[in-house]
């Protein structure tokens, strides 16, 4: 399938502090025509014809109502993390969009934080690294 004929995605950017994970967007080339939140702004009145969907990473771009009414072929807002509250469901509906989520998307890891933390909780490692530093910080200040 050409690129021309592949449906537009909206994203931030990508790569950089706030853009989509550079390995996620290969996957997403895949599938889509990539087009950043720059290019869209730059060329609004023949990106808008083209995104059919929005791909919102670490809750950007911000869905807002000007966005919204400058996408008429808009039909779905992919949410990569858990949780839909950055994003107004009610409003994004009344455009008839869909939106998508990722619920168990980090369970693992959650769970996992969720374990080591009770882990250093009940055995006091914290208070042990402090203690440990604060020996090894004096022990060294008196061989100096």
């Amino acid at each position: 399938m050409a690129e021309e004929e592949l449906p537009g995605v909206l994203i931030l950017d990508i790569g950089g502090t706030h853009g989509v994970l550079e390995d996620l967007a290969a996957l997403l080339k895949k599938h889509f025509c990539l087009i950043t939140m720059k290019a869209f702004l730059e060329n609004k009145k023949e990106m808008s014809k083209k995104i059919q969907s929005i791909f919102v990473f670490e809750c950007r771009p911000t869905i807002d109502l000007e966005l919204l009414e400058s996408l008429p072929n808009l039909k779905v807002i992919g949410n990569s993390g858990v949780g839909v509250d950055h994003l107004d469901l009610k409003m994004i509906a009344n455009f008839g969009v869909k939106v998508t989520n990722t619920p168990h998307a980090v369970a693992d890891s959650t769970a996992d934080i969720g374990m080591a933390l009770m882990l250093a909780s009940a055995r006091r490692l914290v208070e042990g690294n402090v203690l440990n530093f604060h020996v090894s910080y004096l022990i060294l200040w008196h061989i100096s």
